[in-house]
């Protein structure tokens, strides 16, 4: 009997984009995202927002920058996102 090697699909991994609210820990940051939702009933929309804390291997985000973040494994008990890169830095 022989196996056929069969090409798995690659994984779809949720990404956001959000602003730095603190950059104090260590290789981790705190990333504020906004969405938009929408009542049902009146029709009317609003902002929700919700952070979550990314792992940032270099120290390259600073409190302010724009960043894109994708899920990842468990990394600490709250951090499951990794950091792919800084969009707009804030400028001084």
């Amino acid at each position: 009997m022989e196996k056929k090697m069969e090409k798995q699909p690659e994984k779809i991994y949720r990404s956001f984009n959000g602003v730095v609210t603190s950059a104090s820990m260590q290789k981790t940051i705190t990333v504020q995202v906004d969405f938009m939702k929408m009542n049902e009933k009146y029709q009317k929309k609003y902002r929700v927002s919700k952070k979550f804390h990314v792992h940032d291997e270099k120290g390259a985000a600073k409190v302010g920058d724009k960043v894109v973040f994708v899920e990842c494994r468990p990394l600490s008990k709250t951090k499951r996102w990794r950091l792919v890169e800084v969009e707009v830095e804030k400028k001084p």
